[in-house]
């Protein structure tokens, strides 16, 4: 698969003896994950699966033209914590101010008057909004921390909230 990777989805635990596992799904509708196919892992393996039940999935593995179906709770078992990637360019287009977290990667960060901070070098998101990495800045990724976005010119601008000095 070429180009940029997104990840889409993460494997967790066997569900019963038949091969099926629990499935996180990282996409806006967690069933639009079956959608995209094929699935890559990060040992380049594609897949592609069927939902069984909300979280719970069967797995099938694509080699050569071929697809076999994980089938037994051991086979499940190995594929825990796998992740699912898809091409950047299998995506569908963000909406006006919505981003995809790995188009922001490598942006040049510069601040209000222009000057080179650096470029943006991982996005994290722990759960209570996203940051982007900027050197040994770490930005909150709101409209206030990041006023300006330019995708096509490669840039963003940078307004890092003033630091508050505990006494």
């Amino acid at each position: 698969m070429g180009g940029r990777l997104v990840l889409l989805g993460m494997i967790g635990r066997p569900h019963g003896v038949r091969g099926l596992v629990h499935v996180t799904s990282y996409t806006a509708e967690p069933s639009a994950l079956a959608r995209y196919a094929p699935l890559e892992d990060e040992k380049g393996q594609n897949y592609r699966l069927e939902w069984a039940a909300e979280g719970i999935a069967r797995l099938f593995l694509l080699s050569g033209g071929e697809e076999r179906a994980v089938a037994d709770r051991a086979s499940a078992a190995r594929l825990v914590n796998r992740r699912f990637f898809v091409a950047r360019s299998a995506l569908p287009a963000a909406s006006p101010d919505e981003f995809y977290l790995a188009d922001l990667i490598g942006l040049a960060a510069f601040d209000a008057a222009g000057a080179p901070l650096g470029r943006v070098s991982a996005v994290h998101d722990y759960g209570a909004g996203a940051s982007l990495e900027i050197g040994p800045l770490l930005v909150p990724f709101t409209r206030a921390a990041v006023p300006e976005i330019d995708l096509r010119a490669g840039r963003i601008t940078i307004a890092p909230p003033a630091e508050i000095e505990a006494r």
